[in-house]
């Protein structure tokens, strides 16, 4: 396979590089393979209610919506579940991390999925937190009321005993959690889930941070392409 040269580049170097390109061309390969057997889920569970929401419609004011109306014009509906509860003095930085990157591609998101931020807290509280961080591409969704972040993983309240167990999840000590969900409307009526972002419940590796989300995150990406890696570092809400 034809190569590219480094200017002053040593044989070691170019030797050590190209097994890497192999390893990525690999990876690649195998990224594909799994996006397909995402792709080729058969159909799953129908959603147990037509949930109802709170976001800012179209004329800047709070309103009431049905899970059913968030897929307009689209027959796919993505919500990610953002850890900021209404007892949270500040956001996950995590999820607030995520989401600056994220803020970039929702305007082309929108193009072929809906796109969502789901949290517990109020919705004055989540569209203040939005300005602040200067998400303009990105919707809020309050799911104060309503029993979705329950029902979908968003927190850990129902997991079974023996993963709450594996987490260390203690009586009566629930938190929540970063995953993403992806739904499909059928014949413009039945909703369906499509898939969840499940690693964030599965074990780690040793020495790093669960990787659920990495596939959207672009300072994990980055990182890596770096000579330290990602190391130990994880990202603050604020830096001096």
């Amino acid at each position: 396979m034809a190569h590219l040269s480094y200017p002053n580049e040593s044989a070691a170097y170019r030797e050590a590089r190209n097994a890497l390109l192999e390893a990525e061309i690999e990876l690649r390969a195998h990224s594909e393979k799994v996006a397909a057997m995402r792709r080729a889920l058969p159909p799953g569970g129908a959603v147990p209610e037509d949930y109802v929401f709170e976001r800012i419609g179209e004329y800047g004011m709070p309103e009431q919506v049905r899970m059913s109306e968030l897929f307009h014009p689209h027959d796919t509906l993505i919500l990610y579940s953002f850890m900021y509860g209404p007892e949270k003095p500040l956001p996950c930085p995590g999820c607030t991390h995520l989401l600056d990157g994220m803020n970039g591609a929702g305007r082309h998101v929108e193009q072929r999925a809906s796109l969502y931020i789901v949290a517990k807290s109020p919705l004055a509280r989540l569209v203040e937190w939005a300005r602040i961080r200067g998400w303009d591409h990105l919707r809020m969704l309050s799911t104060a009321g309503n029993s979705y972040t329950s029902d979908y993983f968003g927190d850990t309240s129902r997991l079974s005993p023996a993963m709450r167990s594996a987490h260390g999840i203690g009586d009566g000590k629930d938190w929540d959690e970063t995953i993403y969900n992806v739904f499909r409307r059928e014949d413009g009526r039945t909703i369906r889930h499509f898939w969840g972002s499940e690693m964030t419940y599965a074990a780690s590796e040793p020495g790093q941070h669960h990787r659920s989300g990495d596939a959207a995150n672009p300072l994990w990406g980055l990182l890596d392409m770096t000579p330290e890696g990602r190391g130990s570092f994880f990202p603050k809400v604020w830096y001096d």
